[in-house]
């Protein structure tokens, strides 16, 4: 399996058990079900959400892809699905462009709780990484968190992305606030690696 079957819209495979395939309309459900659950949307600012907004969100992006892989290019807003061999949802990775910075995008990471602590976020964390500088021509790659959010600030440091910044009291929280944590890898870093 190759990038040129990924971007054509098959699933390949991400690691030897699991598969990484471009976002399908039959995949909504799914992820709905993923951010309504609390202890997902814990880390996130946009879940829990009502249905009309993981729709209005989603819709183009699943739209957009579809009429990319039938013209052989690339979406505007790259959305991942992880499967495990067995077709079960294992979460969802995304490489947006970055607004206006051209060479510039950001990646990210939400996962069921079934798929915690399996390294599945890492797995899919390099391979958009890599997409991102071998095939999107990227000079930079950027994530964000919340610094109470340890597992996914740890898989940005496992793929190579380097402390960058740090925002104080960013985050409002039921109880209180939490900083936002800003991590970055150039391409030149990426290929150090």
């Amino acid at each position: 399996m190759s990038i040129t079957q990924f971007k054509l819209g098959q699933a390949i495979p991400l690691t030897d058990s699991l598969t990484i395939e471009l976002i399908k309309a039959r995949d909504l459900s799914e992820i709905i079900t993923m951010l309504d659950d609390p202890e997902v949307a814990e880390y996130l600012f946009f879940a829990p959400s009502p249905v009309e907004v993981y729709q209005g969100f989603f819709n183009p992006i699943i739209a957009n892809t579809a009429e990319a892989i039938s013209k052989g290019q690339w979406p505007e807003n790259i959305t991942v699905v992880i499967r495990d061999l067995n077709g079960q949802y294992m979460g969802m990775a995304g490489l947006p462009a970055v607004m206006f910075m051209l060479g510039n995008f950001e990646v990210g990471y939400q996962l069921p709780v079934h798929a915690w602590g399996q390294g599945i976020a890492t797995a899919a964390c390099q391979f958009l990484t890599h997409l991102a500088f071998s095939e999107l021509d990227a000079h930079k790659v950027t994530a964000d968190c919340h610094i109470s959010n340890t597992g996914s600030y740890k898989t940005m440091q496992k793929c190579g992305f380097v402390h960058e910044g740090r925002q104080k009291d960013y985050y409002k929280l039921a109880n209180g606030f939490d900083d936002r944590v800003h991590y970055g890898i150039t391409k030149a870093q990426f290929q150090a690696l």
